[in-house]
């Protein structure tokens, strides 16, 4: 079975990844948006895959609100590639979903699927396709075995997790060096990501995975056998009059836990690929910066602004509207439609607590 014809490409957007507040009247996520180049990071991740998988191969498991901006995105994808849940679960119900639809309702029972964050920043395209290829030789020499791709970190980032490795694998495939995984690590604190980027021992981890499609569904059997069970329910009815109102019930009654949580801390044959390409997970406003670089005063600007006295500071609007700024430093300054930000950059990962508050008071407008 070639390439082509077995790897499912499996795009998580939306549904449970990280919203760039404020966007857009319907907070969009940022993997419908243009941050870096031309394209939305959706599109942009599609179009990394080139011949990997096709279109007809691709799934996108998002918000059920955002189907129709996807579809919109990607008018390639055929009828039914585009999957909305109608509420957030995190990770491993949107993969395990995924994983029943390719075997059971797309006919491959035998797939490879590669998951894949749809916010995320790679280049060059080439170097992650041919990873991704190294990938799926080494599933295929022990179709039991999960890959994943660690980023070697470039400072002690507290915002991501990271993956340990151990000893290294002699893998027939060749290609970049490919390790076992000694085990996963949560979030850091400063002092011991310091201590992670020390030891040299430890990797960013991107959250791309590569493994047969039944691999995870017996993961989640074991691990997680009420979630499957829900999962099934949805599946069976797919096909059926009764889908839209079993997924419903069904997909709500799950309880929400990240592939991470559920299948990856308990998994025994774990490789990790150092990943042979650039990578950025646009994690923040902040991330803009180190993506698009800085003026001589040390700021970021996307769309129209004037600055006077500003440095050291992230200012997003558009063409339309001008945004201008006396006597800043450090800060963001987010402009849309419907809302603007204003934040110190030294406190951005506040701003996950905004979107608490417009849920207490009552402002589903903006979520």
């Amino acid at each position: 079975m070639t390439l082509l014809t077995m790897l499912h490409a499996i795009l998580m957007a939306g549904g449970s990844g990280t919203r760039f507040w404020p966007a857009s009247r319907l907070s969009t996520p940022k993997q419908l948006l243009s941050l870096v180049g031309g394209a939305s990071m959706i599109r942009q991740t599609c179009d990394r895959f080139g011949d990997l998988a096709p279109p007809e191969r691709q799934m996108v498991v998002t918000n059920r609100r955002l189907v129709a901006a996807v579809r919109d995105q990607l008018p390639d994808l055929p009828d039914g590639a585009i999957v909305g849940e109608p509420c957030k679960r995190d990770t491993a119900p949107c993969i395990g979903l995924a994983a029943l639809l390719v075997t059971r309702i797309a006919g491959d029972p035998d797939a490879t699927m590669l998951v894949s964050p749809a916010d995320h920043v790679i280049t060059p395209p080439e170097a992650f396709q041919a990873a991704v290829r190294q990938a799926v030789a080494l599933v295929d020499e022990r179709p039991g075995r999960i890959v994943t791709f660690g980023i070697k970190p470039t400072y002690p980032a507290e915002i991501f997790g990271y993956i340990q490795r151990g000893e290294a694998i002699a893998a027939e495939s060749g290609g970049a060096p490919v390790y076992r995984v000694e085990r996963f690590v949560e979030k850091p604190s400063a002092a011991t990501a310091a201590d992670y980027l020390k030891s040299g021992d430890f990797y960013w981890n991107s959250g791309i995975f590569v493994w047969r499609a039944q691999t995870i569904l017996d993961a989640l059997r074991e691990r997680q056998p009420k979630m499957l069970a829900h999962l099934e329910k949805i599946v069976d009815a797919w096909q059926t009059p009764d889908r839209q109102s079993v997924f419903d019930r069904e997909f709500t009654a799950i309880e929400g836990i990240s592939v991470d949580y559920a299948v990856m801390e308990h998994a025994t044959d774990v490789a990790v690929i150092e990943a042979p390409y650039e990578w950025d997970d646009l994690g923040g406003w902040q991330s803009l910066q180190r993506r698009l670089g800085e003026d001589e005063n040390g700021n970021t600007i996307v769309g129209k602004h004037i600055g006077l006295n500003t440095t050291g500071s992230i200012v997003r609007s558009d063409d339309n509207h001008l945004v201008v700024t006396l006597g800043l430093k450090d800060c963001i300054v987010v402009h849309t439609p419907d809302a603007t930000l204003v934040a110190s950059k030294h406190d951005e990962e506040s701003i996950r607590k905004v979107v608490k508050e417009l849920e207490t008071r009552g402002w589903s407008e903006h979520l």
